[in-house]
């Protein structure tokens, strides 16, 4: 006769529960032996999955029954939220069409990735439902990443996603709670570096000497030149330069109903148009025959942001860094630079040139930012030579203008 297999042991925050699939395939928990008090009950379900969140559910209420935990302000258990289900409904909510309010393909990928990691958190707590998340839990959570070294612009973004998607669970009526109180400073961090046009120019140089990186010289101009993002760069196809204007238009292309897999998403969903400088002219002249994207990677292919960066590194700022060093020790210098930095470049030479905050704004794609202003507060010393090239009470009125004025 064969042995009797023996149930599963599954643990939960509370008890150890056998649990086992009758033959119509309903899954049964036995609450006889481990301390829940509680003959074999039914999970309700022939899917493990939904069985295993009602064991949780069932776990909480037979603990409170027996005073190992205060009882929950949920008194109906069908109002208690298992983490994967609540991260479903989320989900579910942040995946709509944008038409109604949902979020971008990279959005959601990025809130993926944070519940990919919080939510196997919350087990080695012994958190099981949504209800038992507190303020204590997501401070715990901080010291959690911060343990492991992420940076703090890191732990600011998981944890506001995390209170935003408790809220919406709240707002929802799925969960019985009132939203999350906990205050988070906003990192108040060192900027990315921002090149002189020194160091922009000697780069280059550097590339324009060295005929494997060509391509280089010409994506640096690109970005010296337009302010642009990297991922804004590659995507640049010929159809967006502009000749008759002399201007690239980088467009918005989530609304088009082409079905094109590989329609571009501006980072502000806005289409914008940014004057093509000569420099960056004769750059766009020599790619016009290209087909397609203008700026193409080192073998011909598409131009990858991560392989850029780590090219620009490698074959650019380690060659060039010895002839800048580093000023003092702890400050952010040339050997610091990456891609972005031509971003701030950008926006720290139109400053210096006393071009207009709103309209450097839209080139960049900004409707508020805080790292224009950073710059145009930066560029006090050209505003106060701007500020005496005004004649406001006439050069030849002296003391007795003003006299006259008062």
């Amino acid at each position: 006769m064969p042995k009797k297999s023996q149930p599963e042991q599954f643990t939960c925050q509370f008890f150890c529960w056998p649990i086992y699939q009758r033959p119509n395939g309903v899954w049964y928990a036995d609450g006889r032996s481990n301390g829940a008090a509680i003959k074999r009950t039914s999970l309700g379900s022939k899917d493990r999955e939904e069985a295993i969140a009602a064991l949780h559910v069932l776990d909480r209420v037979q603990a409170e029954r027996v005073g190992l935990t205060p009882r929950s302000t949920v008194a109906d258990s069908s109002k208690r939220l298992p983490l994967a289900l609540g991260r479903k409904l989320f989900d579910g909510h942040t995946s709509r069409p944008r038409l109604v309010g949902g979020t971008k393909a990279n959005t959601q990928k990025r809130y993926r990735a944070i519940f990919d990691k919080f939510l196997p958190f919350l087990e080695t707590k012994r958190i099981v439902d949504w209800h038992q998340i507190t303020e204590q839990t997501l401070a715990s959570y901080a010291e959690y990443l911060n343990e492991r070294e992420y940076a703090y612009k890191t732990v600011f973004g998981e944890l506001n996603t995390i209170k935003t998607a408790f809220k919406w669970l709240c707002t929802e009526k799925h969960l019985a709670r009132e939203p999350l109180v906990l205050r988070l400073r906003k990192a108040d961090c060192e900027r990315a570096y921002c090149y002189s046009k020194v160091e922009v120019a000697a780069m280059i140089k550097h590339c324009s000497e060295l005929s494997d990186l060509n391509w280089l010289r010409d994506v640096i101009i690109a970005l010296s030149c337009t302010g642009l993002r990297i991922s804004e760069l590659a995507s640049l196809k010929q159809a967006d330069v502009k000749t008759k204007s002399r201007s690239l238009v980088i467009a918005d292309e989530s609304g088009f109903a082409n079905g094109q897999a590989d329609r571009r998403s501006t980072k502000s969903s806005r289409t914008r148009h940014i004057p093509i400088h000569s420099d960056l002219q004769s750059v766009l002249e020599s790619l016009r025959h290209r087909k397609g994207n203008v700026f193409l990677g080192p073998r011909g292919g598409t131009l990858k942001p991560d392989t850029v960066r780590n090219i620009l590194v490698r074959e650019a700022i380690e060659p060039l860094t010895p002839r800048f060093p580093k000023r003092f020790e702890g400050q952010r210098s040339f050997e610091d630079g990456r891609l972005h930095s031509f971003r701030h470049y950008f926006c720290s030479t139109c400053a210096n040139n006393s071009i207009p905050e709103r309209i450097v704004m839209s080139w960049l794609g900004h409707s508020d930012s805080e790292m224009v202003r950073h710059y145009y507060h930066l560029s006090d010393e050209e505003a106060l030579r701007q500020m005496e090239n005004l004649d406001l009470v006439g050069k030849d009125a002296g003391r007795s203008g003003v006299e006259e004025v008062r």
